[in-house]
């Protein structure tokens, strides 16, 4: 490490210490301010003693250089976490202001960080807002050289998919056919499939390979190569510092895509040569943060910010008490929602332990904590003297700290050494374990515990210590969910709108969201050229209360940041789009093209100019070859037939054609293709009513369902948006249907019987009603496809009627013709004359009932003189 830079005359050690007891200074103060009074001698004490230990094991230059950017970061405003691992239990890291946790008010232990008995480098992992963390990067660089600071190198291998496909591109194999066998190697990311086990579990590649001597040449060369390294890349976090030019200590690598020089030493063996390893991570929720902190100050609060979040919040409790945490950090899993709804947390505590048992094996002492919590099961504790760290946890041992404490206090063992227990209990050596267990039944008998009883607790803390989860981690973490949560009960709009933001590339998160907007009664603006922003805004009235969230223009697909801001631009710089040829005109010669202009029309962002969607689409070529005429006579100085500087009059511009505009459900359709979900209503609108009567259940009443355990089968409606098809290990095929209504989004699984009789139908964009069986002898239950049905055919017996408004007795003709058109029916008609001027209306009902589809509606809908047409 290079020796950092102190005033004349200090050590590190010295500069160390000095800032360190003066950051605690400001750190107690704080305190006090929020209504706390911590015992300084406490404080004090432990501040002295992880001093000496950072300064008997040569670490003061680590804090420095740690501490000095993530301060440098803090005063230009970028986001960093309040702490991620065991180094949020170091009070000088918190004097420091590296961690924003007070260590000793949660019992987080320093040694489980920095451990003099376990002599290891100190390794702080710390969060920074992903859109600036490059910056802090580039100042690391900036102050110790450019020489001296590198990326770590990673290395990609060549897997099962990828080694068939490279290998087919030297043999010169055609594309297709090299496509085609390397998808018949099952895709599991989390546990990739090799090419041997490929062969033996797929019966189609099996027999490719044993059919086809080309396809079995292919195959047997990539096995020879499978698990080699195929390229270089960087860790996606990973920054070593050196104390001279990096060059004279390891080898390095120019990344053809990074600025910065990168080691060719992987990171293990970048520390074996001597290299300190700093992470400099990007977490997504820190900007998340940042944006939403941001909307509250453009709503009154300037001054707000991240130390104004109270550490109780009733309504926020309340929140999470209900499950309601869509959009919060580490707590939106369906599963993390159920069990908060469940435990009821009120108090921080509570979502630590969260954190920290949410995970495979801890999971199971979920039940027994939430029971113990609510007073349904009495604690109970393996020893009278475990009892005060355990309380905390109804008696579960659920952190890594828990078990360090365990030993210590059973055992006399020091922290240091208790340390090295958990670490053998993690490894599972049996020599060091016999030798921990002769250590721990011996000390724990200098406590007058018995040596069976001994015995039996330490089996109790090796069970825990396999998968106890580091307190520090879990706590730093339990912080960010708090912030978020606080901000989602407190200020909604504010953190959905910042959200969203961040996922507008995930368009199924955006829909989550969505729906999470009209749950909570936010209305979602639509994007539109004359008031969306680049990203999502909150759009306010005058009082500054919440009118909305307006859709972001970035978030529309395939347009473009770049383009989206020269829009922006254009508005903010000459005030709003007039109409068509305004908009063409301002945004010629910017980022935004033919494609871009026909997905801003598709998605409405360009409705206040022109609400014909169709027609809009049909004009871009006659609006760019307009825009770029007005910009060649600009340019030539050519003067307007009137004089006026070389401005345009309406007479020469061009006529836009006439087109009828689309219907609903084609609106809709194009709608979806530009945003990636249904925005301003769904295909399924016009039949709910019907549904409804028919006992056709909704995917937002699934959850409840489920719960229901004596119902086997339902039935639901949709427009499918997906149909993926897979083989099984007996090659027999099956299928994942994706559709939504409403009121959702929802997966069911087509068994192979089921998808050979529905294959044909099973299209995007078709609207069914799918019959499904409940199958609850799963993990989690699953609705399994049994039978589907075309859905205008389903309702055709379920007919509804129409209400239909008129502004002029002159459309009661083609009305009345288009209702004998489609001849009689059980639909009951009812018209509301509503004559322009007037403000009484008269409403008639029609003797004779008619058959009323979603086509006679639309027709309805789209005649001159009707003002609107509802289902009745």
């Amino acid at each position: 490490l290079p020796r950092f830079t102190t005033e004349a005359g200090r050590t590190e050690a010295d500069e160390l210490r000095a800032m360190a007891e003066e950051g605690l200074k400001d750190r107690l103060a704080f305190a006090r301010e929020q209504g706390h009074e911590p015992d300084e001698t406490v404080y004090r004490e432990r501040l002295d003693k992880e001093l000496e230990i950072i300064i008997s094991m040569d670490f003061p230059g680590y804090f420095l250089i740690v501490a000095d950017f993530i301060q440098w970061a803090k005063r230009q405003d970028i986001p960093v976490g309040p702490g991620r691992g065991s180094g949020a239990g170091s009070l000088v890291a918190y004097a420091l202001t590296i961690t924003d946790l007070d260590p000793l008010r949660y019992g987080l232990l320093f040694e489980r960080f920095l451990n003099p008995e376990r002599v290891s480098m100190p390794d702080f992992d710390i969060d920074f807002c992903q859109d600036r963390r490059d910056e802090v990067i580039e100042y690391v660089q900036d102050k110790y050289g450019h020489d001296k600071v590198a990326q770590i190198i990673t290395f990609g291998k060549l897997q099962a998919r990828a080694v068939l496909r490279d290998v087919g591109r030297v043999l010169q194999m055609p594309y297709g056919q090299v496509d085609r066998i390397s998808k018949l190697v099952p895709a599991n990311p989390a546990n990739p499939v090799t090419l041997k086990q490929a062969l033996e579990s797929e019966p189609r590649l099996r027999h490719e390979y044993d059919s086809d001597g080309s396809v079995q040449y292919l195959v047997d060369l990539a096995l020879q190569l499978e698990g080699l390294y195929r390229h270089a890349s960087t860790h996606a976090a990973g920054v070593v510092i050196g104390d001279r030019p990096l060059e004279e200590l390891v080898p390095l690598y120019r990344d053809p895509k990074s600025d910065m020089p990168v080691t060719q030493f992987s990171m293990k063996y970048v520390e074996s040569a001597g290299l300190v390893k700093f992470d400099f991570l990007g977490l997504k929720t820190l900007t998340v943060l940042d944006r939403a902190i941001a909307h509250v100050r453009e709503g009154g609060r300037p001054d707000f910010s991240l130390a104004d979040i109270p550490e109780t919040d009733e309504r926020t409790f309340e929140m999470l008490g209900r499950g309601e945490t869509v959009g919060v950090f580490q707590l939106e899993s369906s599963g993390m929602r159920d069990v908060l709804r469940q435990m009821k947390p009120d108090k921080f505590e509570d979502i630590i332990a969260i954190v920290a048992l949410y995970r495979p094996g801890p999971m199971d002492n979920i039940p027994t904590y939430i029971s113990t919590k609510h007073g349904r099961e009495e604690a109970s504790y393996p020893h009278a003297m475990l009892e005060p760290i355990l309380a905390e946890t109804y008696g579960i041992p659920v952190y890594q700290e828990q078990v360090m404490q365990m030993a210590q206090v059973l055992s006399g063992y020091s922290l240091g050494e208790a340390d090295l227990l958990r670490r053998a209990m993690g490894k599972k050596i049996k020599a060091e374990m016999d030798a921990q267990r002769e250590r721990f039944v011996e000390g724990a008998a200098k406590n007058g515990v018995e040596a069976a009883r001994a015995g039996q607790i330490f089996e109790l803390i090796e069970k825990f210590a396999g998968y106890g989860f580091n307190k520090s981690h879990a706590a730093a973490y339990a912080l960010i969910a708090w912030q978020t949560a606080w901000l989602k009960a407190n200020y909604p709009a504010e953190f959905l709108a910042a959200s969203m933001t961040l996922d507008m590339g995930n368009t199924d998160k955006l829909d989550v969201f969505k729906r999470e907007m009209r749950r909570l009664k936010i209305p979602l603006l639509p994007p539109a050229v004359n008031h969306s922003e680049v990203p999502f805004s909150v759009e306010r009235n005058p009082d500054l209360t919440v009118k909305g969230i307006r859709y972001a223009l970035s978030a529309i697909k395939n347009v473009g940041r770049d383009a989206m801001g020269a829009i922006v631009a254009a508005r903010r710089e000459n005030g709003p789009f007039e109409d068509l040829f305004d908009f063409a005109v301002r945004t010629a010669g910017s980022a935004l093209n033919k494609r871009q202009t026909e997905n801003l029309a598709r998605a409405g962002a360009l409705d206040d100019l022109d609400a014909n969607r169709r027609r809009v689409l049909a004009s871009v070529d006659i609006l760019g070859r307009y825009a770029q005429q007005q910009a060649a006579d600009r340019a030539s100085g050519q003067m307007g037939l009137f004089g006026g500087g070389g401005g345009a009059s309406d007479a020469d511009r061009p006529p836009l054609p006439t087109v009828a505009p689309f219907d609903d459900l084609e609106r809709l359709a194009e709608e979806r293709a530009a945003i990636g979900f249904y925005l301003s209503g769904h295909p399924l609108d016009d039949y709910q009513q019907k549904l409804a009567q028919k006992g056709v259940s909704r995917i937002e009443e699934l959850p409840a369902i489920l719960g229901e355990t004596q119902k086997v089968n339902i039935a639901l409606s949709g427009t499918i948006s997906a149909v993926q098809i897979r083989r099984n290990a007996k090659g027999k095929a099956f299928a994942f249907i994706g559709f939504s209504d409403p009121s959702g989004e929802c997966e069911i699984l087509c068994f192979s019987e089921a998808l050979n009789k529905h294959r044909d139908s099973l299209e995007s964009g078709r609207n069914a009603v799918f019959y499904v069986d409940i199958l609850r002898d799963r993990d989690e239950p699953t609705l399994a496809l049994s039978d589907m049905r075309d859905l205008d055919e389903y309702v055709a017996d379920a007919e509804a009627g129409a209400r239909i408004v008129v502004a002029d007795s002159a459309a009661l003709p083609p009305i009345r013709a288009t209702l004998e058109r489609a001849g009689p029916g059980r639909g009951l008609i009812r018209l509301v004359m509503r004559p322009e001027g007037r403000t009484q209306e008269i409403e008639l009902e029609v003797p004779d009932g008619f058959r009323v589809d979603r086509a006679v509606r639309q027709s309805l809908k789209s005649m001159p003189g009707v003002v609107d047409v509802r289902e009745i």
